[in-house]
């Protein structure tokens, strides 16, 4: 009797594209949950905006192809995207610049190159670069905390900001927006502030701003958690976080009221969440274990050099697409040595 038997490969691993897809999503949960509690519902309808321009855009672009659009948009990497992007936002930017966004990440950044496991480049940070250098004053302009303003954005105040452009108080945005913690120490420097003169402010916590580094702390426990699921390696989170804490280190030690510790850069900006969520996008990041720490390690280098020397205060964005471009060369120098290959080049 004769058996069908199904094409390799005939065992399967416990992971696939939307069980990966959705463990990641739930590990931004808590990240998510935090930055709602700290600075109100902008955040929830950008994610809603985000999703849905990354869903339609992806069923027009697989119906133009004449492809079902089902399996793509089943296996959520265009929702995640979209919500990667979504969080990175402020939470009142208006509605059609996070779609404006969403749509390049998603047509330019991912399907033009082919969809998922073609682009080169993260689609998400692509986006979010896309925004920052066209709308550079709509793009830092984000709400002081709720634990500094002593109030959280409501659903109405939030949704009349973002499509109607209405400032929440009667007095204006400059009432209850601000700068984030970076850009604020940033200027401040400029002025020839000392940080500790800087850190007198009532808007600075343990490392940085307030809020801001709670928030940083629930996106860590999410990134721990795709560790421990065996989602993400941690090579590339714990080498670049910790160049970025060794370069801002050797700084910090030379001139301390000059250059921020190792823990503001750390906790006042998206590194932990580009540590953990962003770098490590398996389709554009080095894949080789010495690879991975390589690659980590330059983009926390150079998320303090344009934090420090360029023209923007947050860099992760830019470290992410620039090392994008070099993961292939850096997989291609270290590939790992194939079992039995110097008896064969000695034979």
């Amino acid at each position: 009797m004769e058996f069908p038997v199904a094409s390799s490969p005939h065992l399967r691993g416990g992971n696939d594209i939307q069980r990966v897809m959705g463990q990641v999503l739930l590990a931004l949960l808590p990240g998510v949950a935090a930055l709602w509690w700290y600075f109100g519902w902008g955040v929830i309808i950008n994610l809603g905006l985000a999703i849905f321009t990354a869903v339609f855009w992806e069923w027009v672009v697989m119906r133009l192809r004449g492809r079902d659009p089902r399996p793509v948009i089943g296996d959520l990497s265009g929702i995640l995207t979209a919500c990667l992007l979504a969080v990175a936002l402020p939470p009142t930017l208006p509605w059609w610049q996070t779609m404006m966004g969403t749509a390049f990440a998603i047509l330019v950044a991912k399907q033009l190159f082919g969809g998922l496991g073609y682009n080169p480049f993260n689609p998400a940070m692509a986006g979010y670069a896309l925004l920052l250098i066209s709308f550079p004053a709509d793009m830092t302009r984000w709400l002081e905390p709720s634990v500094i303003s002593g109030h959280s954005l409501g659903f109405t105040e939030a949704w009349n900001a973002i499509f109607s452009g209405i400032a929440p108080s009667s007095q204006g945005w400059d009432a209850v927006t601000g700068a984030t913690p970076l850009d604020h120490m940033r200027t401040e420097l400029s002025r020839e502030h000392l940080i500790s003169e800087i850190r007198q402010s009532p808007a600075w916590g343990d490392f940085g701003g307030r809020g801001w580094e709670w928030v940083a702390n629930w996106f860590l426990l999410g990134g721990l958690f795709l560790i421990w699921r065996k989602i993400i390696s941690w090579r590339i989170p714990v080498a670049m976080l910790a160049a970025l804490a060794l370069v801002a280190g050797i700084f910090w030690v030379i001139d301390p009221d000059i250059h921020p510790s190792p823990a503001f850069h750390l906790f006042s900006g998206a590194a932990i969440f580009g540590a953990f969520f962003i770098a490590t996008d398996p389709v554009t990041a080095s894949t080789t274990p010495r690879g991975q720490l390589i690659y980590g390690a330059l983009i926390g280098v150079l998320v303090y050099i344009i934090r420090t020397w360029g023209g923007y205060p947050d860099a992760v964005a830019f470290s992410v697409l620039l090392m994008n471009m070099a993961a292939p060369t850096i997989d291609h120098y270290t590939q790992p040595r194939v079992f039995g290959e110097r008896e064969t080049q000695d034979e």
